[in-house]
This record gives C-alpha cells, sequence and structure tokens, in this order.
C-alpha cells in the first residue's frame, strides 16, 4: 500500500508480516524488526524472559556463533542493536548505504534461527545481573519501575523488565528457545527501513530472507490492568537526594485523546526551561535540579508521570508545588494566547525531534506495530492545531491531585 511519494510506504506481506520503508537521503541504512511482544506477556515463572531474549538472541543460531553474529555488521562499521519494552523488542541494524542485505539476512537468521546455548546464556546472566545492580544503585531511574509495580500491581504490568537475580535461573536454553517460537511469528512483526534504497526492493530483499518465518504460535493474552486505589508512600534508603514520581492514568495509544494529554504533559513538564513545572521548582525557588513530565503509553492504557529530585527535607514543600500547578491546570481553561504559544512550541519540538533518523524509523515500526500506521506529520499538527481549551481541561481532569499516586524513594 502506498499513498504518496513522500510517506512512509507500508506494505502486508503473505504470511502476515508487514514493512514499513521510511525514505531518506542518508548515506546510513537502517533496517530492523518490530515484534509484538515484551515483559507484559511473560509467566509470572518466567519475569525477566523478553529482556533475557533481548540480549541473548546475539548468541548464536544454527548457523553463526556469538563471534561471527557481532562482527556482521561491525565489519563494515555498522552496528546491530535491540530493545525490549514491556510490549515490544525490537532488534536491528544500522550501517553505511549499500549494506541492506547484509542487515536483513542477519536479522532474519537471529529471529528465526536462534539456539541460546547454554554456555552463553550463563555467561550473560552475570552480565543482567550485573545490569539488575547497577539499576538498583540508581534510584532516579528505579523509582520509575517501583512506582509501575505498584500502580499496576497484580497484572500483567506490574513486574521490572529486568526480573530479578533469583528468576534469572529458571532461563534456560529451552525456555528461551520456546519463548522465541511462540512469539516470534510473522503476524506479530513489522520490519522497518531508512534509506535510499526504493521500497520495492527492500520488499524484495525482506520477502527472501523471511520466506521461511514462523506463521503460528501463542495468542496474545492481554488483560487490561485493574484500577488500584490512589497511594502516597515513601521508603528510606540510603541516599542523598530524595527521587519521587507522581502519576496517573491515562488512555492507550489509540484513544482521540492522545494529542491533547501529550500538549499537556508538555505544558507541565516537557523538556523546555519554560515548562510550569521548571518555572515553579527549579527556576523561581531552586528547589529540584531536575523535574519533568513524561507518557508511558501502552495497548489499552497508559501513565502520566511527574518526577522530581530535591533535598529529603524538601520533599513535601515540592509536592505541594506540583499538586498546585495540577490544580491549576485542570480547573484554570489556558488563554487563547497561552495555548496558541503551547501549541507553537509543541509543534516546533516535534519538528526538531523528527530530524533524528534513528527515532523515525523506530517510531515507524512501533506505530505500524501497535496501531497498523503511520501517522503523518500533517495529520499531528493539524490534530494539535485543533485542541481547544475546553479539551485541556478535559484531560487535565485526568490528573487531578485526589486521583495521584506519589512514591518517594529517599
Amino acid at each position: 500500500m502506498r499513498t504518496s511519494a513522500k510517506e512512509p510506504v507500508i506494505y502486508q506481506l503473505p504470511k502476515g508480516m508487514r514493512l514499513v520503508c521510511c525514505q531518506a537521503p542518508a548515506e546510513i541504512e537502517y533496517f530492523g524488526v518490530d515484534t509484538n511482544v515484551g515483559s507484559r506477556d511473560e509467566t509470572s515463572s518466567h519475569h525477566g524472559l523478553a529482556h533475557f531474549v533481548e540480549h541473548t538472541i546475539f548468541k548464536g543460531t544454527l548457523r553463526r556463533r556469538a563471534y561471527h553474529i557481532n562482527n556482521r555488521m561491525e565489519a563494515v562499521g555498522g552496528e546491530l542493536n535491540a530493545y525490549t519494552t514491556k510490549e515490544e523488542t525490537l532488534v536491528y541494524t544500522v550501517a553505511p548505504r549499500g549494506n541492506l542485505a547484509r542487515s536483513i539476512e542477519l536479522v532474519a537468521d537471529l529471529l528465526m534461527n536462534s539456539q541460546f546455548p547454554a554456555a552463553e546464556l550463563s555467561r550473560e546472566r552475570e552480565v543482567v545481573r550485573d545490569e539488575i545492580d547497577s539499576y538498583l544503585d540508581t534510584p532516579s531511574e528505579s523509582v520509575f519501575d517501583d512506582f509501575e509495580d505498584l500502580f499496576f500491581a497484580g497484572s500483567q504490568l506490574g513486574h521490572n523488565i529486568l526480573g530479578t537475580a533469583e528468576s534469572l535461573d529458571s532461563l534456560t536454553s529451552e525456555v528461551c528457545r520456546s519463548y522465541l517460537a511462540e512469539n516470534f511469528h510473522a503476524s506479530r512483526m513489522t520490519a522497518c527501513y531508512l534509506g535510499r534504497e526504493k521500497p520495492e526492493n527492500v520488499l524484495r530483499k525482506v520477502q527472501r530472507e523471511f520466506s521461511d518465518i514462523r506463521t503460528e504460535g501463542a495468542p496474545l493474552n492481554r488483560v487490561r490492568p485493574a484500577a488500584v486505589a490512589p497511594f502516597n508512600l515513601r521508603r528510606d534508603i540510603d541516599t542523598h537526594q530524595s527521587h519521587t514520581v507522581l502519576g496517573a492514568s491515562i488512555p492507550g495509544i489509540d484513544d482521540l485523546r492522545c494529542d491533547a494529554i501529550a500538549l499537556v504533559c508538555n505544558i507541565l513538564g516537557g523538556p523546555g526551561m519554560n515548562s510550569r513545572l521548571n518555572l515553579s521548582l527549579r527556576e523561581r525557588r531552586g528547589l529540584v535540579y531536575a523535574v519533568d513530565a513524561s507518557t508511558s503509553i501502552f495497548s489499552d492504557c497508559g501513565l502520566l508521570n511527574i518526577y522530581f529530585g530535591c533535598d529529603p527535607a524538601d520533599r513535601d514543600r515540592c509536592l505541594e508545588l506540583v499538586l498546585k500547578e495540577l490544580r491549576k491546570i485542570s480547573m484554570e481553561p489556558l488563554t487563547p494566547r497561552a495555548l496558541a504559544a503551547a501549541k507553537k512550541q509543541f509543534i516546533g519540538q516535534l519538528t526538531v525531534s523528527s530530524s533524528s533518523l534513528e527515532q523515525t524509523v523506530l517510531s515507524a515500526a512501533r506505530a505500524v506495530t501497535m496501531t497498523g500506521r503511520v501517522r503523518l506529520r500533517r495529520e499531528v499538527v493539524d490534530s494539535i492545531a485543533s485542541i481547544t481549551p475546553d479539551d485541556v481541561l478535559a484531560v487535565a481532569s485526568m490528573l487531578r491531585p485526589e486521583v495521584c499516586s506519589v512514591l518517594s524513594l529517599g
């Protein structure tokens, strides 16, 4: 399917796999495959499996040993990478232009033929254990996962992507191979490409290398998390700074209010120094080094987070200032001038971020995986431009202080 020469090109392959091509006049090429499976889809006895498979999928296939996998892209100056989220696993390459066939063949081999040798897994468990320890030593990062564990308690989303040092012992070669076979099949996969190559040429190469891709596997079995009562918890840890996350529930990825929510998030704690929370907590009072707002959007639900780090003695004062801003934005309509300025800034930020080739192609892959399409820039701009003061109040009401939960470490 192709809608215009400048738009991403999306193909539906015969076996159910999809391909999205983004053409760009670049001297590098990106290729990868995004698969609709993540830590949310693990069983309770195998927490950390999605992330562990992402680490060890590079450790050997029916055709290659770990060294040959690692060297395949590096030999031409390229890179092989991967990441895992709660709902996705993405394996991708970046290389100088002219190496697309090499990239596609390698990624296909990994996703179809990885064997997870026991000796390699034993070594990698220690690497992941070090990663877990490093993460636990960084409360400014771990507080987000701890908050989500509480916010989504009892659900598939309520556990850390990394798993635990203990759960790693259950992740054997057989468990990893079974997970790959059950979850990495065509109907869950979106291949993505960015570069100069014509989309039809990319399509031919993908069809050839993925001709034997699995077409059957386990169905997704995701259950929307039940709401939990708002909480306000403070955990004492040995750290010089207090780290706090405040959050509230927002809709999932296909909700029509997502752009208004993103605009509100940007007004409150976006990257600009003029965000309301930055002005209130840092610029005017010097209480924090960092304060920001962000969203975690899933297929059926979402979470808007506000984070700040401060001296433990200032935690309560900072929290009250945050709640004050939430009351204000949920009760006081923006003036036409203020709303126009917020829209202009937000659209400008999106334009700047679109200059990142890596972000462009990986975002396109995620969009097709989760929604079946890529929103064009003009659609997004038109949607943001149409937001009214009443729209802002409506979505900001989801962030009323009485519905928010809070977790502080330190």
